[in-house]
């Protein structure tokens, strides 16, 4: 206990000197390996109560991808009777209750079967959760009741100051605006192990609070969304709508329409009002998403609308007050555009008041596995299963992978290796399915190897360009380049014709009657 106490003592001094909780991962797993270290527990847990369920900051005895993991509290039993019980929780050895842990703890894939848990609560309010599992039955038994839960005590103590700290640079980003709500919903991320992500949150605490434009800008797959409903969700707009806009989408004849509305009979096919996305966002937030897809004669409308507050919908002769942050999202640079004179500068630098380059997962290769602790959950929930876990190898793997296609490709990847490794199990019952631990091989997640060759086209007879003949006429190898170059970065963009074409920098149309030429489409 004394050990415990200098930890806590070191983590109250980090809260005191301005550290929130989210930065501080290192230092919750020194609390929780200085509290039950000496306990005869196989795994243990300290975890944060969300809105959307149980976030673990900590974890002993368990692989790091299960931080990435959130634990709805309708979908685990017994973190559900943890959070009930007024005082230490422990299930009898013969529970039936499925724990959230089993298959996690050991190689054999063994369930759990000795487990206790203490809720950390602020009054009614529950904060956390202390958990403790073991594969020996009974060897849980001479824990002290009274010095767990008076160390969880203190625990909830430490938690809810972090939260308090939070709170309160809210506030003061918010410049006491009056609008802040201390109720407001919070919503689990991961204690990121990347630099660069830890970097990326801080700007974004900072910039959410405010009205600032915000503009998103990096890699296909990178989560960019994710992050602006983030944003939307830290703001004092919150309550409002967030309204989100694919200008990739918006046919470039109804573009105006779609953004500012219109009125019954502006043109021809307008028989009734249309309020527009801009009106829809009003008091909340608007989500440009691929805003570098906007048409060149519509940047000037968008850029009016920005500088005034108002719009003035299509057959209208009144202009009309809006109130709406913009959040701008692309994979585009925008200031190549610029250059290039296919984006106005005036309209880039109204949207880019605040920018935040979001790194692609090459650069974060230390946040993998969190990530996949999440899709890991998510599938288990959708296959119905006691649980997924990754073989070693199969982790080595994933950290190995250079991910092109970044988090969604991690994402896919990860659920279809999943249902591979589910099919691959014998028929069960459901009662056995629910008790069923899968397992992720290495060959269930058909990662190229970095010495793959370039895909193919359907047709196997054609001749690549690197196996053009010297003698071969120049349009032909021309083509054969073309088809091969277009095929590697569609396998890049995992299939995505659109992205494809930004990152190839050309027109989308182009493209798809190129492709069909060269037998990549039908």
């Amino acid at each position: 206990m004394t050990a415990f106490l200098h930890t806590l003592r070191d983590l109250l001094a980090d809260l005191s000197a301005g550290h929130s909780r989210d930065p501080l991962p290192e230092r919750w797993a020194r609390l929780l390996a200085a509290l039950v270290g000496s306990y005869p527990a196989d795994a243990s847990t300290l975890m944060v109560a969300h809105d959307d369920g149980l976030q673990p900051v900590a974890v002993l005895g368990l692989d790091d991808e299960v931080r990435g993991r959130r634990f709805a509290l309708d979908a685990h039993p017994r973190l559900a009777a943890i959070a009930a019980h007024p005082g230490v929780c422990r299930f009898p050895l013969d529970s039936t209750l499925p724990d959230p842990f089993d298959g996690l703890l050991d190689d054999a894939s063994s369930h759990v079967h000795d487990c206790m848990g203490v809720a950390l609560r602020d009054g009614d309010r529950l904060l956390g959760m202390l958990t403790l599992d073991a594969l020996t039955p009974g060897c849980l038994a001479a824990i002290d009741d009274d010095e767990l839960l008076a160390a969880a005590g203190l625990m909830a103590t430490c938690l809810r100051l972090a939260q308090q700290l939070s709170d309160t640079r809210s506030r003061l980003n918010q410049a006491l605006d009056q609008t802040f709500d201390h109720d407001a919903p919070r919503h689990s991320e991961p204690a990121w192990h990347s630099p660069a992500m830890r970097q990326l949150d801080e700007s974004l605490a900072l910039v959410a609070p405010t009205d600032m434009s915000v503009l998103l800008h990096g890699e296909t797959g990178v989560g960019k969304e994710r992050l602006a409903r983030r944003v939307h969700a830290l703001s004092s707009r919150r309550k409002g709508p967030l309204v989100r806009v694919n200008c990739a989408a918006l046919p470039e004849a109804l573009v105006e329409s779609e953004l500012f509305g219109h009125r019954r009979g502006a043109f021809s096919g307008a028989v009734r009002d249309h309020r527009g996305h801009f009106a829809m966002a009003h008091e909340g937030t608007l989500m440009l998403d691929e805003i570098g897809e906007l048409p060149l004669t519509m940047q000037p409308k968008l850029l009016r609308v920005l500088q005034e507050g108002e719009i003035q919908p299509l057959g209208s002769e009144t202009p009309q007050r809006v109130n709406v942050r913009v959040i701008a999202v692309t994979n585009r640079a925008l200031d190549q555009e610029v250059a290039a004179g296919r984006f106005r500068e005036d309209l880039y630098h109204r949207l880019s008041v605040f920018p935040l380059r979001v790194p692609p997962l090459c650069e974060r290769r230390d946040d993998v596995l969190l990530l996949a602790g999440g899709f890991l959950e998510d599938n288990r929930i959708r296959l119905g299963v006691a649980n997924l876990r990754l073989e070693p190898e199969a982790e080595r793997a994933l950290l190995a992978w250079h991910w092109p296609g970044n988090i969604r490709e991690l994402e896919h990847t990860l659920g279809r290796a999943a249902l591979r490794a589910f099919g691959e199990r014998p028929r069960d019952t459901r009662h056995a399915r629910r008790d069923a631990v899968v397992r992720i091989a290495t060959h269930h997640l058909e990662l190229p190897s970095s010495e793959a060759p370039i895909p193919r086209p359907a047709d196997a007879n054609v001749v690549t360009a690197t196996e053009a003949a010297p003698s071969m006429p120049l349009r032909e190898a021309v083509e054969a380049f073309q088809r091969q170059h277009i095929a590697r970065a569609l396998d890049t963009h995992d299939g995505n014709w659109a992205a494809t074409a930004r990152a190839l920098r050309t027109d989308s149309g182009n493209l798809h009657r190129l492709a069909k030429r060269l037998g990549l489409k039908h």
